[in-house]
């Protein structure tokens, strides 16, 4: 397996951010989630008659999502989350401090309306607000809060996934965990390289600060005039920001028992850009994860630099070749547009306001049949079992020959 990896990440984000988490983490169920008000005693039985998903190697992962979004964005952050939504599953949605207070409450109140999402209980909204700048550190620091989160909230996940509203998948939830089922459980989705000379002088040497870090409102970076030298105690490598990451991985960085994750925390705050290396170079320096990498992250993307001021969008011209890619996910995909009712069609088979269905759906409800006709998933059967696709078959291929390149 590849040996091109570093240490682990750290928590110092985290504490950076630790007013904001103990505010909301001390009052997690009253917090997190609208309130809504669940008379109905329909809503009572269905929801007493889910239990938790087993875990353990002889059942199907569970994947924790991170879900971003700014101003204008909670509608798109909800069709995201129905694409990528499967029972066994912990989801973690963040509107940033650029949206509004309304629709922060009104993304709390969409999910809480979801019949599906009350009943197994795995949705949880970020009740508070701060500034991301996906350019700067506060996206690393956001990144280590979320992970502490869904940490804190306690279920047995084995993958952190994060998306933007940019993001879309490209297979089933039944795919996914149908192909991660037969792999290590610490195996980390990252693209890594060693750090170009050039891009050193240009993202590492230059000095920046992040007010995102400390204001209210996100703003403007700061570039200083002076210049620092590369590092000599440990090497930078670079990737790309979109990333599958293990529990272990992840909680290293959040812990962070050794000094090396606090360091390079501490040196990449000042620095441009630095998720597309901050977790490269932890894992890449760390003895313990270094093994762990396959040096793809399954996403399909355009253009040389997805982090550019004016990224390069999908659209209907490149449908075959992205999903005959064995990606997971895509990424820069425009609102509303025409590809993703493509790929909901005939790839997720997704009704155009239900989940992605999967062998968990047992079928319509009596009782929900006049709410969408085409909703598969109002009832349920059994949510430790998966069911691979036509989609997950070209997954399945693809991770097979990322694992036996890197091993």
């Amino acid at each position: 397996m590849n040996h091109k990896l570093c240490s682990r990440c750290s928590p110092w984000p985290v504490v950076a951010l630790f007013a904001v988490s103990t505010v909301v983490l001390s009052s997690f169920a009253g917090s997190f989630l609208y309130q809504g008000n669940c008379s109905s005693s329909t809503e009572v039985e269905f929801e007493e008659s889910v239990r938790a998903p087993l875990t353990g190697p002889e059942y199907p992962p569970i994947f924790a999502y991170w879900i971003t979004g700014t101003r204008g964005e909670h509608l798109r952050i909800l069709r995201l989350l129905k694409a990528v939504y499967h029972p066994r599953n912990q989801y973690l949605l963040q509107l940033d401090a650029g949206s509004t207070t309304y629709e922060r409450v009104r993304l709390a109140y969409l999910v809480r309306s979801e019949r599906v999402f009350r009943a197994f209980g795995n949705v949880h909204v970020m009740g508070r607000a701060y500034p991301i700048d996906r350019t700067g550190p506060s996206s690393v620091s956001a990144m280590l809060h979320a992970a502490a989160v869904l940490l804190k909230i306690g279920a047995a996940w084995d993958w952190f996934i994060k998306l933007s509203t940019s993001d879309y998948p490209l297979v089933t939830q039944d795919d996914l965990l149908h192909v991660f089922s037969s792999l290590p459980r610490d195996l980390n989705f990252i693209e890594h390289a060693m750090n170009p000379e050039n891009k050193m002088n240009q993202n590492i040497q230059n000095v920046i600060v992040d007010p995102s870090l400390y204001e209210n409102k996100r703003s403007q970076l700061f570039y200083s005039s002076e210049l620092r030298t590369a590092p000599d105690a440990f090497e930078i490598f670079t990737g790309s920001p979109w990333m599958i990451l293990s529990r272990s991985l992840m909680e290293h960085c959040v812990f962070s028992w050794d000094n090396l994750p606090r360091k390079l925390l501490l040196y990449f705050t000042n620095v441009i850009h630095p998720m597309e290396s901050y977790f490269q170079t932890v894992v890449l320096n760390s003895l313990r994860f270094r093994n762990t990498t396959i040096n793809n992250n399954l996403w399909y993307t355009l253009g040389e630099r997805p982090s550019a001021a004016e990224p390069i969008s999908l659209n209907q011209s490149h449908y075959a070749a992205m999903i005959n890619s064995g990606s997971a996910f895509g990424t820069w995909f425009r609102e509303n547009d025409a590809l993703l009712q493509k790929i909901d069609e005939d790839v997720l088979e997704r009704p155009s306001s239900g989940v992605v269905p999967g062998k968990w759906c047992a079928g319509f409800a009596d009782d929900q049949k006049t709410e969408d006709s085409n909703d598969r998933c109002s009832s349920w059967s059994d949510i430790d079992t998966v069911e691979r696709g036509p989609s997950g078959e070209k997954l399945e291929n693809f991770v097979s020959e990322l694992i036996s390149e890197n091993i």
